[in-house]
Formats: C-alpha cells, sequence, structure tokens
C-alpha cells in the first residue's frame, strides 16, 4: 500500500478540481496511481450524475461574450441546482470557460460544443467530472453563436439573463453604446419578436381574435370588431416588438429613433435572449 501524501493530494486537487478528502480517497482506492484516481473521481461524477438525473436543476449562470472585434458572439446557458453553488467563484468561472470553449471554437450546436475538449476531456465528460465535484446536477441546456459586424453582449443580474444583439453597422464608440442600451432593453421588455414580420402569425391571431373577444365583451357591434381588433395589435406591436417598443431610457423615441439618431440608418439584425427558469 502507497503512502498518500499531502503533496499528493494537492497535485489531484490541482489536476481535478476536486475536494481534499474526495482526492485521498481517490488516491487511496487506486494505491497512489494518479491515472486510475482521476478515472475513480470520473466515475464518481457519473455515479453522481445518475442518482441526481431526475432532479430539477432551475438555477446556474448565463454568460455573454464577444470577442475583441465584435464579429462574434457566444451566450451559454450552464445549470446547477442551488443559488449556491450558482453564485460560487469556481462555477462561475467554470461557465466563463465554456462561453471562452465555445467562442475561440465557434460550434454549430450544442452537441458539437460538448464535443470539443477541455482541459483535455470533451465538454461532456469535464460536466460530469464537475457533477462529481460539486454534488450537484449541472449541464449546459443551451447556447447560440451569433456573427456579424457588430455584436454587443449584456449580462444581467449576476450571470441571471443574458443578451446579444447583432447591430447593422461596424463598431464604434457610439454604437457600441447604443447596442447595449438595446441589450439592457431586451432584459427588461423581454420582446417577442425583432419587428412585426417577425411575429409568429399564430401570435397574431390569437391576438386579433382576444381583441375581437374583448371588443364583443364591451357591447360593441359585430361590424367594429375587426377595425378595433387591428387598433389593438397595433398596440401590441408597440408594446410587444423590439424595434417599435418605447426606448426605456427616452420614451420619446421608439428603439428604430433612438438608433437612427446615433448613427442614420443604424439598426438591429438580431437578438437572443437567455434566462434562467
Amino acid at each position: 500500500m502507497s503512502t498518500i501524501t499531502a503533496t499528493d493530494v494537492n497535485k489531484l486537487r490541482q489536476m481535478t478540481g476536486a475536494g481534499m478528502m474526495d482526492c485521498k480517497k481517490a488516491l487511496t482506492e487506486s494505491n497512489g496511481d494518479f491515472d486510475a484516481a482521476v478515472d475513480f473521481l470520473r466515475k464518481k461524477g457519473a455515479k453522481v450524475s445518475a442518482a441526481r438525473a431526475d432532479r430539477e436543476a432551475k438555477e446556474g449562470a448565463v454568460i455573454a461574450k464577444t470577442t475583441s472585434d465584435h464579429k462574434s458572439g457566444v451566450i451559454i446557458h450552464l445549470t446547477c441546482e442551488t443559488d449556491f453553488v450558482a453564485k460560487n467563484e469556481d462555477f462561475v468561472a467554470f461557465a466563463n470557460q465554456i462561453a471562452d470553449l465555445a467562442l475561440n471554437n465557434k460550434p454549430s450546436s450544442l452537441e458539437a460544443l460538448k464535443a470539443i475538449e477541455l482541459n483535455g476531456l470533451p465538454l461532456s465528460e469535464k460536466l460530469i467530472e464537475q457533477v462529481g465535484k460539486i454534488g450537484e446536477k449541472i449541464d449546459v441546456i443551451n447556447y447560440a453563436l451569433m456573427e456579424g459586424e457588430n455584436i454587443v453582449s449584456y449580462i444581467h443580474a449576476a450571470n441571471r439573463l443574458g443578451v446579444l444583439v447583432s447591430l447593422t453597422a461596424s463598431p464604434s464608440e457610439a454604437n457600441l453604446v447604443a447596442g447595449r442600451d438595446v441589450a439592457m432593453q431586451i432584459a427588461a421588455m423581454n420582446p417577442v419578436a425583432l419587428d412585426k414580420n417577425d411575429v409568429d402569425p399564430s401570435v397574431v391571431n390569437r391576438e386579433i381574435e382576444v381583441g375581437k373577444e374583448q371588443a364583443r365583451a364591451e357591447g360593441k357591434p359585430e361590424a367594429m370588431l375587426e377595425k378595433i381588433a387591428q387598433g389593438k395589435l397595433a398596440k401590441f406591436y408597440k408594446d410587444s416588438t423590439l424595434l417599435n417598443q418605447e426606448f426605456v431610457k427616452d420614451s420619446s423615441k421608439t428603439i428604430t429613433q433612438m438608433l437612427d439618431a446615433v448613427e442614420k440608418g443604424l439598426s438591429v439584425k438580431a437578438y437572443k435572449r437567455i434566462t434562467l427558469g
């Protein structure tokens, strides 16, 4: 039986990030063999992961980042079970590592992201390793890549919500500030679509029918119902589509008007909003 020293335990901790007692047990069970000890810890993570597969993981961290030239941006959602873990520095650092991994490799899907190696292991296996370390069910459940002329990112409320915005013009100091304002608007107002034409037809039909029913309940004549419903639909577009919303920092302007005042023709091409829960 090999003698397990504090130096050995610390070395395994540095290699895996696992707790001191877990590392000591892994080395003891593996008779001091570091490779076997790492495998022991991974198997422990897999067992913990399987045992907690049916647990709800509604806490976590959302990280949104862009490249320095603002041509690419990513947003990832790493889940965990408790607020205590979500606020842990190591957990947030791990979420940022995953976002950096995505930003550097630009995978086309969540599955492709999980196949990329992080510190010598595919991310899918690294997640299982972290389950063994943390003792909670954790996973990356959402990921998006955005590329364009000018991508702006924003993280709100202690990593609980993230936004990516793609603007139509090349980056400048003014439009980067405007892009962040738009991202904050998206975070706060949660628009259903970018513009009128982007709203799902089923949503439009539902709004029209609801408008008619409301007017009918108010005793309006049947001949007037369609016109009243269309008026309510116009208000829905104003309240719920990004480019037509009132700018929260200056309600005298819509988002379209605010952007155009910053730079003629500046607009939003696309956005992505991810939140916990």
